[in-house]
């Protein structure tokens, strides 16, 4: 198994033999328990997230990686109270101690945006074409914070400023159309910031970008991060993402967590199949040229009728008659590193 390089968000935050060290707080910022997600589909249930659990810290960067349909992005919109009326979601989500699941739309809006805010894929939709750049972001300042035009106007050009858009007080009269893509993502990130959250939730924030910019968005996240102390999840499906940038990753497949680690531990000591695959899959020098990525076989399953086995179990090289029969716990296997599999990679056991 390939070791990957040290993740940049935790360069000085774990160690030499990959552990990271205790969070200044021995609370959690955000406790996920038992997350359940399911929509109705006509006469059927789509189990959309089942049973996600964790911790988030504050300054730290979690990354949630899985492929389109895993959960992880309708696992973070549930955190939000952004998910339709068809949804049903129970479990737990205490955030600063407090409850989020089963608050009226009303109270939630006194956390989103406040305590939480989140930054969507693509900004060309999330942003109001008709109305200039700087005004949408005075009414998210205005919407939690007790300021007047002026004041809200000078806060807005600060935050244009803080996400290093070139020309703050010019692009405020901007309309979106006339900013680049990389540009309408900051702008996009100075809404998300405009009330100090404490938690920012980048939705594949920078897979509509070239890679260059990607890396700039990524970087522009982490130094907001260490400014401003928030916790940060980046929700992808690049894992070569997350091997620079997070502090730990958790890895999801038919909408719940079948691996969660430490960066520098997961990297070094892959153990569930299904991230190996996803790990495969990333382009690398060392690759022979013109040889062709490595796919994997078949496709997630039917999230309306889950199999009794292990999800993955179709889809893996290692799969035997436990895993058809049986759907293997997810649980904490080694000390930091939990997975769900009964024949996981590097156990001695045939591939």
């Amino acid at each position: 198994m390939s070791t990957y390089g040290a993740p940049h968000s935790a360069a000085a935050s774990v160690s030499g033999d990959g552990s990271r060290p205790s969070p200044s707080t021995t609370m959690p910022l955000l406790e996920v328990r038992d997350l359940w997600v399911r929509f109705r589909q006509g006469d059927r249930q789509v189990w959309a997230v089942n049973g996600l659990s964790y911790e988030l810290f504050g300054g730290q960067t979690l990354a949630i990686i899985g492929e389109s349909g895993s959960g992880k992005t309708v696992s973070s919109r549930a955190l939000m109270g952004l998910l339709p009326e068809t949804a049903t979601v129970t479990g737990s989500a205490r955030f600063d101690g407090e409850e989020l699941l089963g608050l009226s739309d009303q109270e939630m809006r006194q956390h989103r945006g406040a305590d939480l805010a989140m930054v969507f894929q693509d900004p060309t939709r999330s942003l109001n074409p008709t109305m200039r750049v700087g005004n949408q972001i005075t009414e998210a300042i205005r919407t939690h914070l007790p300021l007047d035009r002026r004041a809200a106007r000078e806060r807005a050009i600060e935050l244009l400023r803080l996400v290093r858009l070139p020309s703050p007080r010019q692009r405020f009269f901007e309309y979106p159309h006339q900013l680049s893509g990389g540009m309408r993502q900051r702008v996009m990130i100075a809404i998300a910031l405009a009330a100090d959250p404490k938690l920012l939730i980048a939705d594949e924030a920078t897979s509509s970008l070239d890679v260059t910019t990607q890396a700039q968005i990524m970087e522009l996240l982490l130094d907001l991060q260490g400014q401003l102390g928030m916790a940060l999840i980046m929700i992808s499906h690049d894992l070569g993402l997350a091997a620079s940038f997070a502090d730990e990753v958790i890895v999801m497949y038919a909408g719940r967590a079948v691996e969660r680690a430490s960066t520098h531990q997961l990297f070094a000591h892959v153990r569930m199949p299904y991230t190996e695959a996803l790990l495969e899959a990333i382009p690398r020098i060392e690759r022979p040229s013109h040889s062709p990525l490595p796919v994997t076989p078949g496709r997630p399953p039917d999230l309306t009728t889950l199999p009794v086995g292990c999800p993955f179990e179709p889809r893996c090289s290692r799969a035997r008659d436990t895993c058809r029969e049986t759907s293997p716990p997810f649980e904490e296997q080694e000390p930091g590193h939990w997975w769900a599999c009964w024949y996981p990679c590097d156990d001695g056991g045939s591939g």
